[in-house]
């Protein structure tokens, strides 16, 4: 596909100035996005826009949504909000189109490197760089005497000495939600203990493997000192945790963790104490367990012309450089911006880049594996069944899909 290697060049390039004249459109605009703060400030300055209706849909369901709001003549949704992974169900779903032209005629200054182009194609915009990282209360482990972990195994440590010590009883926070975050949080740990996805050169499952196991295993161990509720916590839920004082360590995504500690009725404690640090490498390996991602944006296939022209002149003022002139802006995130300068809340993600982090996998077929473990793994973590077995079940359900789809004979 693209984007193989994701070097810190071409990760943090920027995009070049957008016109500093007033938005003026001339059809309907309609978004459909994830709900944090960037992408809300994205589709802020799209809706700023005149001459035409600006409609935002911006919901943690809209990986649910997007395929289907895109389907329909003409196309409900004109634009979607995507990453690395969600990309790929709107092309094997040819429900996005080339953007060359309006490149040409609008985005004449992006740089390169922001235009994600697949088979010679321009097919999104990236907008923002992103990774899962270390956050953690650097308060509570300056009194329990140990420094900030670089690995998982030193996490599990520092939180059985948080337990001991009576300060929390369930120290970890983790989005492991059943589902498509229980699913990425095994991806992590995946590449991080060196797996394969699939066997080379081919579509066949490889994660019922050591490393896969070994994934599985760690996932347990630090399941049990979280929330017993994990298995319902997402993203929104695990920062809530963390905001009311509940949890000093977790696995967070650099979007999430730049705006913390600034909601509303934070403990001082909490705030004071929020801390930030690369991600973590786990049973002796060297990569670190966290994948890389771009966050962007697309344009409808299903629609006119004129709506598809207005849809990229407001996404291209929701990205305008003119934005990281506001303080509270540039630390929503890891900004591909003209304009941007990092923020302390950048490090994590700067961090993982540096560190080699491999860029979550952008073929036809990992939505496949990933709803799958999404499916298959709760069994497991809530102790019904073995880490094999699982891992046996998501091979089975990803086969079953990927035969379906023609991926496998």
């Amino acid at each position: 596909m693209f984007l193989k290697k994701f070097t810190t060049a071409s990760a943090f390039a920027v995009l070049a100035a957008t016109s500093a004249n007033a938005c003026e459109i001339g059809a309907r605009v309609s978004i459909v996005g994830n709900e944090f703060p960037a992408i809300q400030t994205v589709g802020a300055g799209a809706q700023a826009c005149t001459g035409g209706e600006v409609k935002t849909n911006l919901t943690s369901e809209h990986q649910t949504i997007n395929v289907p709001g895109m389907q329909g003549n003409p196309a409900e949704y004109t634009s979607a909000i995507i990453a690395n992974s969600s990309i790929v169900a709107l092309m094997n779903e040819d429900v996005i189109r080339p953007l060359d032209d309006l490149v040409a005629k609008h985005g004449g200054d992006l740089s390169k490197t922001q235009l994600i182009t697949i088979d010679g194609k321009v097919m999104a915009v990236a907008f923002m760089a992103n990774a899962q990282h270390l956050v953690y209360r650097a308060d509570v482990l300056e009194q329990i005497g140990v420094e900030p972990p670089k690995t998982y195994e030193d996490m599990l440590a520092a939180a059985q000495m948080i337990r001991d010590k009576g300060i929390m009883e369930n120290p970890i926070g983790g989005a492991y939600a059943s589902g498509w975050n229980l699913a990425q949080e095994f991806n992590n740990m995946f590449l991080g203990m060196g797996g394969e996805f699939f066997k080379a050169g081919t579509a066949e499952p490889n994660v019922n493997s050591e490393a896969g196991v070994n994934a599985l295993n760690m996932m347990k161990s630090l399941s049990e000192f979280m929330n017993p509720d994990f298995l319902t916590h997402d993203s929104n839920a695990t920062n809530a945790e963390y905001r009311a004082g509940n949890v000093a360590l977790m696995n967070m995504w650099g979007s999430r963790a730049a705006t913390l500690v600034t909601a509303e009725g934070v403990p001082q404690e909490v705030v004071d104490g929020f801390a930030i640090a690369g991600p973590m490498t786990v049973n002796g390996g060297s990569t670190p367990a966290s994948t890389l991602w771009w966050d962007g944006w697309t344009v409808a296939k299903n629609i006119s012309d004129e709506e598809a022209e207005a849809t990229f002149v407001a996404m291209m003022n929701g990205i305008r450089p003119e934005l990281m002139q506001d303080e509270e802006i540039r630390t929503q995130a890891v900004w591909l911006i003209d304009g941007y300068q990092p923020t302390e809340a950048a490090v994590g993600v700067f961090e993982a880049a540096n560190a080699g982090t491999i860029p979550y996998p952008m073929l036809p077929y990992m939505g496949l594996l990933h709803t799958a473990l999404g499916n298959e793994l709760s069994d497991f973590m809530q102790g019904k069944e073995s880490a094999e077995q699982a891992l046996a079940d998501v091979e089975a359900a990803y086969t079953a899909a990927a035969k379906e789809a023609g991926f496998l004979q």
